[in-house]
């Protein structure tokens, strides 16, 4: 795997805006995909159908992680990734986890013939492989961020590919599976040339992410023309309780 890593360098330093990949998920919510996005201040959400994922403007201002908590509402679960740091004080991190980011750097990019285009009809088979395959959130509305291929044997659906978060000038490939057995068939691979393919058409760049320990994902991503960007963290949180709130749920548990 390459060892290459792009250090995002502070836009105040450089004169310049900061590069819509170091924070895709506010790129995405604030551009491209604003019409779907719940917004309060300096924090952003889709809806919980669509994606788990919420934004922050900037994930080291204390502000926009108080405009996020009145978002989702206190004590609910959110995730939100680029939160590099740990959040501030009350908020409670549930689960963490390290991911990369690669983009297109090499891609042949290619269409699929046999890959068909996948819409709401197709939801409950999206979701169905989704839990065969673990690939990564995949909800009921998730279609909707974006062109999804999938391809089937003997008229069910056994791998797919789509797009997810739009910053603007890139987007993310995901949702990336193929049913175990069906596998070494090279399926994932065409779909991702061909979703890649209607990115490159519109005149923007594909990227991904992955998690940190699936290395055999990433060396075939790099194996194909992708290369590493950056590491990213990924966080689920949660909201500062009420004050008052953990007492009483203590209380509660004692009576």
């Amino acid at each position: 795997m390459s060892t290459s890593v792009h250090s995002p360098q502070s836009p105040e330093r450089l004169g310049a805006p900061p590069h819509p990949l170091d924070n895709p998920a506010w790129a995405a919510l604030t551009g491209p995909h604003a019409h779907l996005a719940e917004r309060l201040g300096r924090a952003a959400r889709y809806p919980v159908d669509v994606s788990p994922f919420t934004a922050l403007a900037d994930p080291a201002d204390p502000s926009a992680w108080r405009d996020l908590a009145t978002l989702v509402g206190q004590g609910n679960v959110t995730a939100v990734n680029g939160a590099i740091t740990a959040p501030p004080e009350g908020w409670e991190i549930v689960e963490s986890g390290q991911g990369v980011q690669l983009v297109d750097t090499a891609l042949r990019v290619e269409p699929a013939p046999e890959a068909i285009r996948l819409g709401p009809d197709d939801v409950p088979e999206m979701l169905a492989l989704v839990a065969r395959t673990k690939p990564g959130p995949f909800l009921p509305r998730t279609v909707e961020l974006g062109t999804y291929l999938g391809i089937r044997r003997d008229g069910r659906l056994v791998a797919m590919a789509g797009e997810r978060l739009h910053p603007p000038g890139w987007t993310e490939i995901s949702a990336v599976c193929t049913d175990p057995d069906h596998r070494g068939q090279g399926l994932a691979t065409r779909l991702v040339r061909a979703v890649a393919a209607g990115i490159r058409q519109r005149g923007e760049t594909p990227f991904l992410h992955a998690a940190a320990a699936n290395t055999s994902a990433i060396r075939l991503y790099e194996s194909i023309g992708f290369t590493l960007r950056r590491r990213t963290s990924f966080l689920l949180v949660r909201a500062p309780q009420p004050q008052g709130a953990s007492e009483s749920v203590r209380h509660a548990d004692r009576a």
